[in-house]
């Protein structure tokens, strides 16, 4: 008998692990025993919004197990005492699990791997979580373009089937997982959280992608900065995958196919170059898990080498304001009000409130990444940071200073004020053109305006300059 560890991965279709484990369970006649080991220390930490979309996740796998007359395994502690006491309780010779390349897990799987070798039980790992293994690759790139020339050069897989019904375990009668991981909480629910999740598991993340297929990716490059449609049309504008796609509850092969139907399918040049736009993004979700891969310190250490250091400002009531959605930026006020309502933020937005505080507050880009991942609920340790890197301009990319002025972006993506005013009630009896022009306005048109909105915290020009000047110092250039 085999046990397949569910890590970062709560599904059974697309699973390369566990589609690799069921075929040496056909071909030897044995079946696996799916686990779940609910990580004390290392989930103990994650931000409650995330926690408790990957348990829901975990506890919808449990049911598909159950519907094929299996069940999961759950399990509180230690991973590495878990799964090698699991390991001798089923007497198996044989554990099988995912690759995951974040440094806390890649301890794990070490401690794990040591303590079953001593047990003389052999570990058998797979890539899943991207759709090329990192270590096929170079190490480094100058830009995007140079790793998406030799990332796209490599064949793709198909996607994997869910393991057939006898090939897994009879197993039954194991609690549910709000019941194992309850026991690490008190006087809360796990599952439960302060802002509304979407649908888990891969039936709800199958019909996400099933929408987004028949009405969105053929007009995606068109409409994913569109923020008015982003309010009028969410599910249209963009995928809104990447919840499912950081939890693991649907696999990026089966994403990958999809899109590559849609564009094969694609009924004229402008349908394709659309759904061609969409896979170039996926295309850099796989690019940050290569920063990881090669970076294990990607979320501590600036990837680009500076010659000086970065004058990065202690800034406690800014970075306070920015965080509450308080710094009279309508735009950037909006984005982090949509991440604290929903857990979520849209992608243009995402980066002009990470720019706002790493350049116009000059804030180190780690206090904001930080608390990213204890608000998302798609927060995902490669693209979180990756990203705050790259806005940051101490990440990989081909510009020196990348600063985005937040006016100018309210005034090309959202020239109606319609995502502001969803999102800033303060401002919604507010003239459009004022709205996005509301840092520039004096002080006595804002107090006629919206006197309950905030006056910006910092001159617009004047941070600007401020953080040309830092970065330039840094970088030697003046």
């Amino acid at each position: 008998m085999d046990l397949f560890w569910h890590r970062r991965d709560p599904r059974l279709r697309d699973n390369v692990g566990l589609a690799a484990a069921a075929a040496t369970a056909g071909d030897r006649d044995e079946t696996i025993v799916p686990v779940f080991v609910y990580d004390t220390e290392l989930l103990g930490t994650m931000g409650a919004r995330r926690r408790a979309f990957l348990l829901r996740n975990v506890e919808r796998l449990r049911r598909r197990y159950r519907e094929l007359g299996s069940d999961l395994v759950v399990r509180a502690g230690d991973p590495a005492s878990v799964v090698s006491d699991l390991a001798a309780e089923h007497d198996a010779d044989r554990v099988t699990y995912n690759e995951h390349y974040r440094p806390a897990r890649r301890e794990r799987a070490r401690a794990v791997e040591s303590r079953l070798a001593d047990a003389g039980v052999g570990t058998v790992t797979r890539t899943d979580l991207v759709l090329v293994d990192p270590g096929r690759l170079a190490e480094s790139y100058p830009n995007h373009g140079g790793f998406h020339d030799d990332w796209r050069a490599v064949p793709k897989p198909d996607p994997y089937p869910e393991p057939k019904p006898g090939t897994l375990a009879d197993v039954g009668g194991e609690r549910s997982v709000r019941e194992v991981t309850g026991d690490a909480f008190v006087d809360t629910d796990p599952l439960r959280t302060d802002v509304d999740l979407p649908p888990a598991g891969y039936r709800g993340a199958r019909k996400r992608l099933d929408d987004f297929l028949a009405d969105g990716i053929d007009t995606y490059a068109d409409t994913r900065d569109d923020l008015a449609r982003a309010v009028e049309a969410p599910t249209h504008a963009v995928s809104r995958l990447s919840p499912y796609l950081a939890a693991g509850a649907i696999g990026i092969r089966e994403v990958w196919a999809a899109a590559t139907g849609a564009r094969d399918a694609a009924s004229d040049d402008a349908a394709r170059r659309n759904v061609e736009k969409y896979r170039d993004e996926l295309a850099w979700r796989e690019e940050m898990y290569h920063l990881l891969y090669y970076n294990a310190d990607l979320a501590e250490a600036n990837y680009v080498w500076f010659p000086n250091p970065i004058a990065w400002r202690e800034d406690d009531e800014g970075f306070e304001a920015w965080k509450r959605g308080e710094t009279g930026y309508p735009l950037v006020d909006a984005g982090m009000r949509q991440l604290e309502a929903e857990g979520y933020v849209h992608n243009r937005p995402r980066q002009v409130v990470a720019s706002f505080l790493t350049k116009h507050l000059l804030v180190d880009w780690r206090r904001g990444a930080r608390w990213f991942m204890q608000r998302l609920v798609d927060g995902d340790h490669a693209s979180n940071h990756g990203m705050w890197q790259w806005i940051a301009s101490t990440g990989t990319d081909s510009v020196d200073v990348r600063i985005f002025d937040p006016v100018s972006q309210a005034a090309k993506y959202d020239p109606d004020g319609t995502f502001v005013r969803e999102y800033v009630p303060e401002l919604r009896d507010v003239p459009a053109g004022a709205v996005v022009d509301w840092p520039t306005l004096s002080a006595a048109e804002r107090e006629e305006l919206a006197p309950d909105y905030p006056d910006p915290i910092v001159d617009r020009d004047a941070a600007y300059e401020r953080a040309r000047r830092v970065f330039e110092e840094a970088l030697g250039k003046r």
